[in-house]
């Protein structure tokens, strides 16, 4: 039988070729040449690129024999997940491959600031002894104040304790006890800006995250503070810490990501008690000979047929054909739930009913975890890294079946638990030819609503005008309504469900609440 045929399109950790064995024929290419990329990449299996090859779907429309892609490394930018998807070509990444890397540079920026590391540096270069002034400060019985205790989070934690400092985080969706074993103390966001000597920041950029640490919040923070984001550009507002900089309301920062990269003329670089580096997170030998060795093995798998731990697009691998229009729904069914939770959650229960539960159904239930955490997490989430990425956070992942089902062939639902024990329940099935995925039920209420990338979901006390007066408000706001469905029980309470063509903002969310007197409201982009 002939090999299998795999491209190198970058340059590679040479562990990566060892890590593939012998079973594959390797071709290398330059992926950033167009013409050598598209005429190599024509009758290969699978494509190992880093970020210079652009995969999109020109390239994937020449590939015909194009199985899997292969990124080295965590970010997806230059490849069209969608259109590999559609072309049914699955797309692995090496979502832990960096964390180490992340979290020892954000200790570094952190440090350097402290000690005035960058000027100082310079300063002797051009000739000039300046000890007196870049006097700096210790870090050592500081109050260190973490932004998203996540895997990067917590590595920072633990690495930070070593130098005698008082933890202290913000996370609404990691419980105090699972910090607690850590040494770190959870507080809200505005306690962590007052509290805190230095700030550093691990989120993920998502429309809740972008701007959080903005005018208003710099204006909370002690003088003395030194800000470090080494997560994702744009979770700070860069001109609110320039000016908090300039003014002496923030003593320092270390930056090694920006709001548009790349970046080279921002006016934080003209200052300086800025130290800031060129988004280096990932740029080490070590982080880059883990991704390389990760996504090998991840193609292994992928030609093998096998289940892929770190499929980013799709359900690859080993799976039932009739249990795979289930996992996309199990997905977004988990993203919907934690969308609508209010609080840090403790439990997370998956029940399957139907015909299908005579197949294996694990993959659902990681699945429903990888929904679940997807939007909370600072990297990418895939089916090895969600029971992680639960553990971690203390959440328990259940999983039962029924095989009865009245009222559909199939029915998923998803239950999770919040600290404070309100439970957000949601039911789905797919349907048609087609696997539609629909939302049937909804905490206790009846519903039968298509899966929409942009939805809303709004509870009230039911009365005549408040359709009306939602569609008004959406209108004016220029979002156009693609489906509406009201749903309501005994007690005159009234669940609305929309989907619409584009996102709503939350200030739009809550003027929709005040006007209808909704009791929740909630938007959610999948």
């Amino acid at each position: 039988m002939t090999k299998p045929r795999v491209l190198i399109a970058e340059e590679l950790s040479p562990a990566t070729v060892e890590a593939l064995g012998p079973d594959f024929e390797i071709i290398t290419c330059d992926g950033a040449n167009r013409a050598e990329l598209l005429a190599a990449i024509v009758d290969v299996d699978a494509i190992l690129v880093r970020s210079a090859t652009m995969v999109d779907a020109e390239a994937l429309d020449v590939a015909k024999r194009l199985k899997v892609v292969a990124r080295a490394g965590v970010g997806l930018d230059n490849v069209d997940v969608k259109a590999a998807t559609q072309a049914g070509v699955m797309v692995v990444n090496a979502p832990t491959s960096n964390i180490v890397s992340a979290a020892e540079l954000a200790v570094g920026l952190l440090l350097a600031s402290a000690r005035n590391i960058a000027p100082a540096n310079e300063a002797l270069h051009n000739g000039e002894w300046k000890r007196s002034k870049y006097t700096g400060v210790e870090v050592a019985d500081k109050v260190i104040g973490i932004v998203g205790l996540g895997r990067i989070g917590v590595l920072v934690a633990q690495r930070l304790s070593a130098f005698g400092v008082r933890l202290i985080a913000y996370d609404p969706y990691v419980q105090p006890a699972r910090a607690a074993q850590l040494g770190v103390r959870m507080v809200t966001l505005d306690e962590l800006l007052a509290e805190s000597d230095f700030i550093t920041i691990h989120l993920p950029k998502t429309p809740e995250t972008v701007g959080l640490i903005g005018e208003a919040e710099l204006r909370k923070t002690k003088p003395t503070v030194h800000i470090v984001n080494a997560a994702r550009g744009g979770i700070i507002d860069e001109t609110a810490l320039y000016n908090a900089i300039v003014d002496g309301r923030v003593a320092g920062a270390g930056l090694d990501v920006y709001a548009k990269e790349p970046c080279t003329d921002s006016p934080l670089f003209t200052l300086e008690t800025v130290v800031a580096t060129p988004h280096l997170g990932a740029s080490t030998d070590e982080a880059q000979e883990k991704a390389g060795i990760s996504v090998a093995r991840s193609v292994r798998l992928a030609l093998a047929g096998e289940l892929v731990p770190d499929a980013v697009n799709v359900q690859g691998g080993n799976l039932h054909e009739d249990i795979k229009p289930l996992v996309p729904l199990a997905e977004k069914l988990g993203a919907i739930a934690c969308a609508l939770a209010d609080a840090a959650i403790v439990r997370v229960e998956v029940e399957v009913r139907g015909a299908v539960v005579e197949h294996d159904l694990r993959v659902l239930e990681l699945s429903t975890t990888k929904g679940v955490f997807q939007t909370l997490v600072h990297d990418p989430v895939s089916f090895v890294n969600a029971p992680v990425l639960a553990e971690q956070r203390g959440v328990d992942i259940s999983l039962k079946t029924d095989p009865m089902s009245d009222d559909h062939k199939n029915l998923l639902t998803v239950s999770i638990t919040q600290t404070d024990g309100v439970t957000v329940c949601i039911s789905g099935t797919v349907a048609g030819s087609a696997h539609q995925a629909k939302v049937v039920e909804l905490n206790g209420f009846d519903i039968d609503v298509p899966v929409s990338t942009h939805m809303a979901f709004f509870r009230y006390h039911d009365r005549p005008g408040v359709v009306g007066q939602v569609g008004n408000l959406l209108g004016g706001s220029g979002i156009n309504i693609a489906g509406m469905q009201v749903s309501r029980d005994y007690e005159g309470h009234a669940l609305m469900v929309l989907t619409v063509d584009s996102p709503i903002s939350q200030e739009l969310v809550d003027q929709i609440i005040a006007d209808i007197g909704a009791h929740t409201g909630k938007a959610v982009t999948l």
